[in-house]
Formats: C-alpha cells, sequence, structure tokens
C-alpha cells in the first residue's frame, strides 16, 4: 500500500471536486473530511489514514463519472462509507465501501486491488461487485446470478451484505432522479429482496427506511394519503400521547426505575401493511402510535412491565415475550398493547440497552472481527441463517431459484415450536412438522417417518402452532417423498427435498440405463459385464458424452436409444431398422422415479403393457389398447418391450366410471363397499343427470387384474349400482 500523506480538512474538501453543502435528490451531501472525523472517534490514526488511501484512488477511477443528478460520483462511495461509520465498523470494511464501484464501473481489476491494498478488501469488493462480463439468456438470470454471488460472499464475510446494504439504502435516498419505471422497480426489488434481509440480520432502523423509501416510490399515492393520515390522527391524539408518557415517567420514578422513554409514530410502510393483511380502512389501525422504555436490566424489564400493567390494563393476546423467546433474527423486547386514556390502544415496547443497541443495529451491533484473519463472521441467529444459504445453494439448480428460496426464507412470520429437549426453533408461520424435521437437520428431515405433536402422533402434513413440543420419528431406510412439496412452507425443506429427488433421479436412471443397455446386448448374445472401464469410457465419448455415468443416464432419462450404445459397444454400426424396439424391460412395480405409469390409461399387473421414452422422464409405461400410444412403433426409438414381474408387488391406480341411481347416501355406500374390499380411493369425481342418475369417476388403488375384478364383482352387487366400466383412454 503507497504510504499515505496527511493533508488538512480544507485539502480534504477541496480533493472532491466541486464539494459544497447542497443536496442530491434530498440526501445531505456527505465530505470526506466529514467522514474522516467521525472515524477518529473510533479508529486509530493509521486506520483513518488507510481510509483516505482507498478514497484517493476510488477518486481517481471515478474522476469523470457522475450520478445522474449531475454530482460527481464520488459523494456516493463516500456516503455509503458513513453510513457504516455510524454502525462503528472496521475500517476494511469502509475501504471496501469507498471502493465498491470501482470494479463494476471503471476499468479497475480485482487483481489490481488486491495488490494495491490486499486481498481481503479485494474479496469484499468482488463480492458487491454485479456479474457484467457474462451472458444470460435474461436480465432476471443475471440479476439472480449476481444476487446469488453476493449471498455466497456474504455467507464468507459477512461484511458484503453489510456494505450492499448501505449502497442500497443511499440509493434509495437518491431515488428521485431516477425515471418513474425505473424507481418503481428498484423500490420493488428493495421490498423484496434488500429490506428482508436487513430484517433478517436485525438491522432494524436501516430496513424501516428501506421500507418507507420504497413505499413513497412504488406506491406513491398511498404513502400520501397514509402519511397525511398519520399526521392527523398525530394532532388529534398529541394530548394523549403527552399524558401517557408523563403518566409513565411518573409511576417509574414512583417504583424507584430508571429509564428513558422514547415515544414514536409507526413507521408508514408498517400501517399501510397492516391495513392491507387486516384488510382494513386506515381508522381502524388504532395503535400508530408507541412507546419504547429502555431501563438496564432483564429483570428491571419485567418489574417496568408489571409497573405499565398496573397504570393501564393490557389488551387480552397482545402480550409478547421476545426477552424469553428471541426472534429468529435476535430482537429482543417485551411488547404489550394497553387500553389508554379515553379507551385508544398504546402499544409498549420494554427492552435493555444491549437489547436496544441490537434492536437498531442487529448483527452490527455484536460485531465479530479478529483481526489477522481473511473473513468476518456472525454467531446467533444470523449466523444459523448464513449456514442455511449454504444449503440452499447446494440444493437450487439454478441463480433464479436460489433467489426464489431466499425470498420464501426472508418472510418469516414466524411460530415457537419446542424439540423434547426444550430447544426452541422458530419456523415460518404455516410450517408443517417436516419443516420442522429438516429445520433440525437435513438428515432428520430425509429420513423422518411419522412424528408427534404434544405425545399425539399426527400426519406429517400438520400445520404447527406456537409453544407445541414436536418429535420426529426416522427410520434408516426412508427417504423423502415429492408430495411434500406440497405442503412445506421452508426454503430449507424444499431445497433439501428437491435435492435429495435429483439425486435419487440420477441414480435411478444410472440403473435404469444400464439394465435397458444389458438388454439389447443381450439379443447380441452378450453382457454388460464383459465391458470394462476404458471400453465404457471410450464408447461414452465416441457417443459426445463426458464419462459412462453421463451417457447411461441420457439413457435411463429417454434422452438417448439404448440400443445405439449397446452397438457402440459390440462394434456394430449405430443404425436401426424402423420397426425395430427399444430395448426390454421387467417391471416389478418398484422401479422408481425413472419408471413412471401413464396417467391415461393407468395400467396394472397383468395388463399388456408398452413402454415410451419420455425426454427427461425416462419410461412411461401404457396400456396396449391406449389411444395415445397408437402411433409409437411407427417411431422405433421411441417404444420398448416391458413386461410385469413374475410377482409385482405395490397399489396401482385404476379409473373405475361407476353409473347409480340417485339415492340419498350412494356415494358413502360405494366408498365403504371399496374399502371393505381392499382398496383406497385417490380421487373421485361426480357428474349428475336429470337427478335421476350420477355418474361418479374412481381413481381407486389395485395390486393387481385379480384384485380389480373382485372389485368391479363386489360394486355390482350394490343395488343402486347400475353399470361399472373400466376407463383406458
Amino acid at each position: 500500500m503507497p504510504e499515505p500523506r496527511t493533508e488538512s480538512a480544507d485539502e480534504l474538501t477541496a480533493a472532491v471536486p466541486g464539494t459544497g453543502t447542497g443536496e442530491e435528490g434530498g440526501e445531505p451531501r456527505f465530505l470526506i473530511s466529514d467522514l474522516l472525523s467521525s472515524l477518529e472517534h473510533y479508529l486509530p490514526p493509521e486506520q483513518v489514514r488507510a481510509v483516505y488511501d482507498a478514497y484517493l484512488f476510488s477518486a481517481d477511477a471515478h474522476v469523470n463519472q457522475r450520478r445522474l443528478s449531475g454530482e460527481p460520483y464520488i459523494y456516493h462511495p463516500i456516503a455509503v462509507a458513513r453510513l457504516l461509520a455510524g454502525m462503528r465498523l472496521d475500517h476494511k470494511c469502509l475501504m471496501a465501501a469507498i471502493l465498491h464501484d470501482v470494479i463494476e464501473d471503471t476499468d479497475t481489476a480485482r487483481d489490481q486491488l488486491a495488490e494495491i491494498f490486499d486481498e481481503e478488501i479485494a474479496q469484499l469488493v468482488d463480492g458487491v461487485t454485479k456479474l457484467t462480463h457474462l451472458d444470460f439468456e435474461s436480465k432476471a438470470e443475471a440479476q439472480a446470478a449476481s444476487f446469488r454471488k453476493m449471498m455466497l460472499a456474504m455467507t464468507r464475510d459477512i461484511r458484503v451484505i453489510l456494505v450492499k446494504l448501505a449502497d442500497r439504502l443511499h440509493n434509495m435516498r437518491t431515488l428521485g432522479v431516477m425515471r418513474p419505471e425505473k424507481a418503481r422497480r428498484i423500490a420493488r426489488e428493495t421490498l423484496e429482496v434488500y429490506a428482508p434481509i436487513a430484517n433478517r440480520l436485525g438491522i432494524n432502523s436501516w430496513r424501516h427506511e428501506l421500507e418507507d423509501l420504497s413505499f413513497h416510490a412504488y406506491w406513491p399515492w398511498r404513502y400520501r394519503i397514509v402519511r397525511d393520515s398519520v399526521r392527523r390522527v398525530h394532532g388529534s391524539r398529541r394530548e394523549t400521547v403527552h399524558s401517557v408518557e408523563t403518566a409513565i415517567r411518573a409511576r417509574l420514578i414512583q417504583e424507584d426505575i430508571a429509564g428513558e422513554i422514547y415515544g414514536r409514530e409507526k413507521h408508514l410502510y408498517s400501517v399501510y401493511r397492516k391495513m392491507r393483511d387486516r384488510k382494513v380502512p386506515f381508522a381502524e389501525i388504532a395503535d400508530v402510535f408507541a412507546f419504547r422504555i429502555v431501563v438496564d436490566r432483564v429483570d428491571t424489564c419485567y418489574r417496568t412491565l408489571g409497573v405499565v400493567h398496573h397504570l393501564y390494563k393490557p389488551i387480552p393476546g397482545r402480550f409478547k415475550d421476545y426477552i424469553a423467546i428471541p426472534k429468529a433474527n435476535g430482537y429482543q423486547s417485551l411488547h404489550t398493547v394497553l387500553f389508554g386514556p379515553h379507551g385508544a390502544p398504546i402499544e409498549i415496547q420494554i427492552r435493555t440497552e444491549a437489547m436496544h443497541r441490537v434492536a437498531e443495529s442487529g448483527v452490527a451491533a455484536h460485531w465479530q472481527y479478529k483481526s489477522g484473519e481473511s473473513s468476518a463472521t456472525t454467531e446467533g441467529p444470523s449466523g444459523e441463517w448464513l449456514k442455511n444459504l449454504l444449503e440452499l445453494q447446494k440444493g437450487s439448480d439454478s441463480s433464479l431459484e436460489f433467489l426464489e428460496n431466499v425470498k420464501i426464507d426472508l418472510f418469516p412470520d414466524e411460530v415457537y415450536v419446542f424439540t423434547p429437549r426444550g430447544k426452541i426453533l422458530v419456523l415460518p408461520r404455516g410450517a408443517t412438522v417436516v419443516d420442522f424435521a429438516y429445520a433440525v437437520h437435513s438428515d432428520v428431515g430425509n429420513r423422518c417417518v411419522a412424528a408427534s405433536v404434544d405425545r399425539r402422533l399426527v400426519p406429517l402434513r400438520t400445520v404447527l402452532r406456537n409453544g407445541e413440543t414436536v418429535e420426529i420419528h426416522v427410520s434408516p431406510g426412508a427417504h423423502p417423498n415429492p408430495k411434500w412439496l406440497n405442503f412445506v412452507v421452508t426454503s430449507k425443506a424444499r431445497a433439501s427435498i428437491r435435492s435429495y429427488l435429483k439425486n435419487l433421479k440420477n441414480r435411478e436412471a444410472i440403473r435404469l440405463g444400464e439394465q435397458l443397455i444389458d438388454g439389447e446386448l443381450k439379443l447380441q448374445e452378450r453382457s454388460l459385464e464383459e465391458f470394462g472401464a476404458a471400453e465404457r469410457s471410450v464408447a461414452a465419448i465416441a457417443l459426445g458424452q463426458t464419462s459412462w455415468e453421463e451417457l447411461v443416464t441420457e439413457v435411463g432419462l429417454g434422452n438417448r436409444p439404448a440400443r445405439f450404445v449397446a452397438r457402440r459397444l459390440g462394434g456394430e454400426p449405430q443404425t436401426a431398422p424402423d420397426d425395430a424396439g427399444g430395448g426390454h424391460l421387467a417391471l416389478s412395480g418398484a422401479e422408481g422415479m425413472v419408471v413412471s405409469f401413464a396417467k391415461c390409461c393407468h395400467p396394472i399387473p397383468g395388463d399388456p403393457i408398452t413402454g415410451t421414452f419420455s425426454r427427461g422422464r425416462g419410461v412411461v409405461v401404457h396400456h396396449q389398447s391406449c389411444r395415445n400410444i397408437s402411433d409409437v412403433r411407427r417411431t422405433g426409438d421411441q417404444w420398448l418391450d416391458v413386461q410385469w414381474d413374475a410377482a409385482p408387488a405395490g397399489d396401482f391406480p385404476v379409473a373405475l366410471r361407476v353409473d347409480v341411481s340417485n339415492h340419498r347416501g350412494v356415494l358413502a355406500v360405494i366408498a365403504a363397499a371399496i374399502a371393505d374390499m381392499g382398496s383406497n380411493i385417490d380421487n373421485v369425481r361426480t357428474e349428475d343427470h336429470d337427478g335421476r342418475f350420477t355418474t361418479i369417476d374412481f381413481i381407486v388403488s389395485v395390486t393387481d387384474r385379480r384384485h380389480l375384478a373382485k372389485l368391479i364383482r363386489g360394486l355390482r352387487r350394490i343395488p343402486e349400482v347400475i353399470r361399472v366400466s373400466r376407463q383406458i383412454s
């Protein structure tokens, strides 16, 4: 790093062309001298000089650049650093803030930053930098890829997202110079992603400002209406608010409790969100004002709660103890709503000074930076969230999917549940038993077979409620069910299930592909076992794949005919007669995800069947009389001979149509008969005919054709049944 110089405050001011005291889009202009003066209160001189060196480099890199307002671009990095300095962050974070746009917006390379400053600062700046030099199919994909890159960098060093949040906050403060449509797009992205991230990290001061600024830009008319309504209420209730504050202060003095009382209006976006979520007008949002009481110790918080409850009656059901059970972002406070003077509801928040710092600054309030290490991390709830992000990354196939998973994870309306050992887990409202299992550990979720809630067995799709104790029952041989994706709500559970099913599908595709290739080789009186790893690898490369596993996966998924692979292994020409089948396969009923049974004809054991290849899905099995495959044999690569094993296992769906006379309770009678004959009803649909007759279409499960015949005979014995027929498309 070059040797720093020492300048006077006047010289520092003059270093920025056009420096003055004007405003940019309503945002006060901060000078480098202002920033350095604030740093002198908590950083040693050599670190302040290092920040100034970063400024000199950035000012030179951005020398000919201006913002849309016409102001020199360097004002923006200074303002971003000023926001971070307000949270007393370390000097390298501030240097990265001043340099955060030099890679993206100038000719500066990452390696140049690492050489002039150090690798740590280069990593921080690179983490915030968008991916601008790669080709993407759409702008949305490019934005998602940049977001994914930034979030993964954040898991290594939390300062990356702090710089990005400060960058976004200053951009939102100066959003007025943007075109309205672009301002709305940025405001929406802020509401959907960045304000929730600030909430997740517990930085409520930034979160509320981001929300209000986005509210103003995205819904300007709604913003003005809510703002004016709050101002009118403030004027009419000014005396009430003052009397409440005076009464609480006097009672605290009487009880010898030292504490600071702050009255405040609710943030405008919070008021609007209550109106929207509750679907009520502003007149029905009573608790627009709140009081915050900051005391010295935790036990004083509970004493103060007793004081205010004795002063004003609490509203039942409106008390929350976030001290004993903190929020997911580490927030702690006592919340209660009281009947104030004239019956007006008043919200009271009670917390200690340390809790107040965490509530306002979140992860930055208990900053854990260790000199000499290459990254900065955090612990506690925010640290757990960062670990979850890594799991989401592993379970996401694309940047867009990762972004959607993160969005889901950013909006937790929390429910608090307990493990059998008393540990508290915080889940989003609507979370199910399966979500709980994955919150404990991914392996627990994957092997989950049953669950008990408050010592009662419950279905896995049971939605959890506050205070319940959940115990998960696992089995070593269990695995996730694809149907779980229909009801899980946490991004971790969804990503873990998808990741497992994807890997399972690939394993099954490999097994099926080798089985199909072996079947083709047997037609040549050969076997797959005859070919070693080298011969298989040569065949894979010759057919355009990088490995044998990749080749047989393509075969198993139906993307490549098995006969071509078999003939390449056997040294035969890779051509096939038009009337040739696509291989041979015996079905046991438990083939997994790459062999499925067509829903148009519902084949069951004993039926004559044909297999067809469906790209990406593998083999789809049809009844031979199914109209949907009438033209399949004209294309030899699209079908294969399949047959049932001697003893196929499992239950198979079949479609039945039952015509009945329209009598009260006839559906219940038929359903009971189906259950008595060992079948389960998967789906039912009724169609009424002129009030006298009804057609009922069932999807029922049977084991084979004999079971189906028994079921049909039993239904025909019911007096109200006119006709029973099996439906094959």
